[in-house]
């Protein structure tokens, strides 16, 4: 007996861990899942695929797409004036692609960047652009 009631308390303890449930560390999931994939595709644009996975969707999305300008940096010279140039002025194309999970009622279960570069002000141009602090 007590070796079947340690084995469902295990088989819970693991389907516990099986959950959706968004993280802080993932402010994309914590933003969109659970929300209609309606509201995500009218906010960023249509996907420019899908895939049936069983009862699933799998919307392929790309977007955000931004162009800024870095000016160059300089050490800072004597009395304040401007030193040496340290790093050349640039460009930088910011891009987002994700995979967005569907179930068959439109509903967002999962979300997972596939194409993600740093961005402006963080390490992630996609939790920039698809969950950004003024959307929570």
């Amino acid at each position: 007996m007590k070796l079947r009631t340690t084995a469902a308390v295990g088989l819970a303890a693991a389907l516990a861990g099986c959950t959706t449930i968004p993280s802080a560390a993932d402010p994309i999931s914590a933003r969109w899942t659970g929300q209609s994939a309606g509201k995500f595709f009218a906010a960023y644009g249509p996907p420019i695929a899908d895939t049936e996975n069983g009862s699933a969707t799998i919307y392929t999305w790309k977007g955000g797409y931004k162009r800024i300008r870095v000016p160059a940096k300089y050490a800072e010279g004597e009395n304040g004036k401007r030193g040496k140039q340290i790093a050349a002025a640039r460009t930088l194309y910011l891009r987002c692609q994700a995979e967005v999970t569907a179930d068959s009622s439109y509903t967002i279960r999962s979300i997972r960047t596939v194409g993600d570069i740093p961005g402006e002000n963080s390490k992630s141009y996609c939790a920039e652009f698809l969950a950004p602090e003024t959307a929570q």
